[in-house]
């Protein structure tokens, strides 16, 4: 059995995190922002579509990919026999969302707009985010 190598890993995510935006239908420039990719032009996103290349490492990027894969995780635990509704989801206004579209707004907020969306998707972690604890 063979381990992955750090950078095998993150090659693995970085092609996971392109085919979740992918989905859900992001232009070069909405993926550069959204996972705060300095320094990286759109036609380098080919390069880590491919797996040629992984994300830099950088905390505000690893921190954005973590919420993203959470999301994308979320999405597939409550459509786990419609891939498609994910993205349909993330397209559509959501009442506990404040009626707003959950991809406008991540683009409208940043890093609070993907915490928001997680939060709503994935109740384990907005339990985690709330500070509740289990033992009385």
């Amino acid at each position: 059995m063979s381990t992955l190598s750090t950078e095998q890993r993150r090659i693995l995510q970085t092609m996971q995190i392109m085919a979740v935006v992918e989905e859900w239908g992001l232009r070069a420039s909405e993926v550069i922002d959204l996972l705060a990719l300095e320094g990286v032009s759109g036609r380098h996103l080919e390069k880590f579509r491919r797996g040629n290349a992984a994300f830099p490492v950088t905390p505000a990027t690893d921190e954005r990919m973590q919420h993203v894969l959470g999301i994308a995780d979320a999405l597939r635990t409550t459509y786990p026999h419609n891939r498609k509704m994910g993205s349909i989801w993330m397209l559509s206004r959501q009442k506990k969302l404040n009626d707003t579209i959950p991809l406008q707004r991540i683009a409208e907020e940043g890093l609070q707009g993907l915490i928001a969306v997680r939060a709503h998707l994935d109740c384990t972690y907005a339990w985690d985010q709330s500070g509740s604890s289990s033992s009385q």
